[in-house]
């Protein structure tokens, strides 16, 4: 089920990795075992250099996302991640707006619960 997320959603970091995820990320998305993706890093690592690996290694890990921590059960739940992900600001907006219309409606409901009219309108039909 994961590797559906991934595969929809993009590649994203593992929460349980080792070193900031990237090698059990990059595993999860092409289905390969995590254990080849981290022998062939350490195989690049001493073949290329410490310094340039590292450096792309850093730079997978700032760029790629880190797993929901939940699974999406659908659409909407994986593009209010998605959104929240790359901007935070926005995403909460969306949340206040519509918590403010849901006041609004509680509100509303209240106001006629409450009201002269529904009270009349009760006895009048009891």
């Amino acid at each position: 089920m994961n590797n559906f997320i991934n595969r929809r959603g993009g590649m994203y970091r593992a929460r349980d990795g080792v070193i900031l995820g990237v090698c059990k990320g990059i595993a999860n998305y092409f289905d390969l075992s995590v254990f080849w993706v981290r022998i062939g890093m350490i195989i690049i690592f001493l073949l290329s250099g410490f310094w340039p690996v590292i450096g792309i290694y850093l730079v997978a890990a700032l760029l790629m996302k880190p797993a929901p921590v939940h699974a999406a059960k659908n659409e909407d739940e994986r593009e209010f991640y998605d959104s929240y992900s790359n901007s935070p600001r926005s995403a909460a907006q969306r949340l206040k707006k519509k918590f403010q219309d849901l006041e609004r409606r509680i509100r509303r409901m209240e106001d006629t619960v409450t009201g002269r009219e529904y009270e009349w309108e009760r006895k009048f039909n009891s």
